[in-house]
């Protein structure tokens, strides 16, 4: 019987594997849940808060409705109390849920929380920041697509993502000379976009300050940082295997080997990493 390349990566890379779980459980819950379909905006009415560099879903004039979005993380909440789930996060999730249901505007309050709004408290955000961008890109996914397909990626060549507004978790350089290029990715919605090989998305500093580690064992990939700032990027060189390496999660081990290095990582992430791998 064959092997799947993710079976094959955690057989290398053990220590992901109770990540791995976590998010089987996760998308086995989701998988139980009915996404409500999401229109796809006029693209029009979008394209000059496009050109003024406003991520969509912060466009008024794009309007994709995120009111399905806090129900979906109620119930992916009282789905994932039937899963296998260790301890300490079955506990979190139960404690999630209770407070959601006790406090129905929490519901409404987490998607501000998601996008960023600094003014929103809410109980366990780590969890439900995992949680709540989990249910998101799955609720996004057509928009993303449609977004992918419209947009003229010349015309933004930004730093963040242009569907949700965050920095790029990640970076691929895909094609082959003359034609090679460097697309960010988005650890949070899963967009991904164009932006110069050789400008630091975090400081935009130029191409004499930025520097690449390779790391042993690891072929394709490699973590990218700026001498300037100190920010990096894990990097995928390579194309086929996008679903694999820009996960995030399954290079958990590279932010772990920045880190020790004294890199920072600037984008948010999902994971909470001293836990997970339990350094």
């Amino acid at each position: 019987m064959s092997v799947s390349p993710l079976e094959r990566w955690l057989d290398d890379h053990p220590y992901l594997r109770p990540v791995a779980e976590l998010r089987a459980c996760v998308d086995r819950a989701l998988s139980q849940l009915p996404v409500p379909p999401v229109t796809v905006p006029a693209w029009d009415s979008y394209r000059e808060d496009l050109e003024a560099g406003i991520p969509l879903l912060s466009s008024p004039g794009a309007g994709v409705d995120l009111e399905p979005v806090g129900t979906l993380v109620a119930g992916l909440l009282r789905r994932l109390e039937a899963e296998p789930l260790p301890g300490p996060v079955a506990g979190e999730v139960r404690a999630l849920g209770e407070e959601l249901s006790r406090t129905p505007e929490l519901s409404r309050r987490s998607v501000p929380f998601l996008l960023g709004d600094d003014s929103v408290e809410v109980p366990s955000p780590g969890l439900l920041r995992f949680l709540g961008w989990t249910v998101l890109a799955r609720y996004l996914r057509p928009v993303v697509e449609a977004f992918t397909t419209w947009r003229d990626e010349d015309r933004w060549l930004r730093r963040y993502c242009p569907t949700c507004g965050t920095l790029p978790a990640m970076a691929q350089i895909a094609g082959v000379d003359p034609a090679r290029h460097r697309l960010l990715s988005c650890g949070c919605c899963g967009t991904r976009w164009r932006f110069r090989r050789t400008q630091c998305p975090f400081c935009e500093n130029d191409s004499h300050r930025l520097s690449g580690v390779q790391v042993e064992g690891e072929a394709g990939l490699r973590i990218d940082h700026c001498d300037a700032c100190g920010g990096y990027l894990k990097t995928y060189e390579g194309q086929g295997q996008e679903a694999l390496l820009l996960a995030d999660w399954t290079s958990l081990h590279l932010d772990l080997l920045a880190h020790r290095r004294g890199l920072k990582r600037q984008a948010m992430s999902l994971y909470d990493l001293d836990s997970l791998l339990g350094s």
